[in-house]
């Protein structure tokens, strides 16, 4: 039997990167169903998004990242899809790879695409966030994960239907992924290219606060739980 796949792409403000993406995915995906949700975009990303994916989702005004993929899962648990794979609307994620990532789950729960830092197009900061971020998450769940940041990612069904990650904005992805171990899933990376470009809706200071505090926040549960 072979898996139904949903590709859940959340969109804002990406009406000239979309289509490219979306194209890409239909030709690397050519059976998975292409679901984007689009975060309140006052562009025309609705409408490229009608008319190139199979289903669409357009939240009533922008949410936040975490918003939109929790959308996205509630569609794929509703239409009884097996696998999700996520992945960004503004091209920093290679639709080529979708398969090697889905085929990576092999003994696993959730793939996610591991980014070359040193020597890549990241930039500086973003190297030096995304390696302390990475760090943290795999102190705090036990997992050697080498990026927990990528949002390129791929997650079995049973997963979703057990772990409901909070946060609407970029922490959502962290949050999700420490719920998702300590609930005993199994976590592994898979290379994927590292692309940067102009288009980024990640905002550097407040964002990466929040990443921050929630793991601080599942670091002082875990203390204060094995304390008890």
């Amino acid at each position: 039997m072979t898996d139904r796949v949903a590709c859940i792409v959340p969109a804002f403000r990406a009406e000239h990167t979309l289509p490219g993406v979306l194209r890409q995915l239909r030709g690397a995906l050519p059976d998975a169903r292409i679901v984007v949700v689009d975060d309140g975009s006052p562009d025309a990303t609705a409408i490229v998004a009608k008319d190139l994916a199979d289903w669409t989702i357009r939240l009533p005004g922008n949410r936040g990242k975490g918003a939109a993929l929790r959308a996205g899962f509630d569609e794929a648990l509703r239409a009884g899809d097996d696998v999700v794979l996520t992945l960004d609307a503004d091209g920093q994620h290679d639709p080529a790879y979708a398969s090697a990532l889905i085929a990576a789950l092999d003994g696993f729960d959730i793939v996610i695409g591991e980014r070359v830092r040193a020597g890549s197009p990241m930039p500086l900061r973003r190297r030096i966030t995304n390696a302390m971020a990475s760090a943290a998450v795999a102190r705090v769940t036990g997992i050697r994960l080498r990026d927990t940041q990528s949002g390129f990612r791929v997650i079995r069904r049973t997963v979703l239907e057990h772990v409901r990650g909070r946060g609407d904005r970029y922490e959502f992805e962290t949050d999700f992924l420490i719920r998702a171990a300590h609930a005993g899933f199994r976590i592994r990376n898979a290379s994927v290219p590292t692309l940067y470009g102009p288009v980024s809706h990640f905002r550097g200071m407040s964002d990466s606060a929040r990443i921050v505090r929630t793991i601080w926040e599942h670091r002082r549960a875990g203390v204060h739980a094995r304390a008890s």
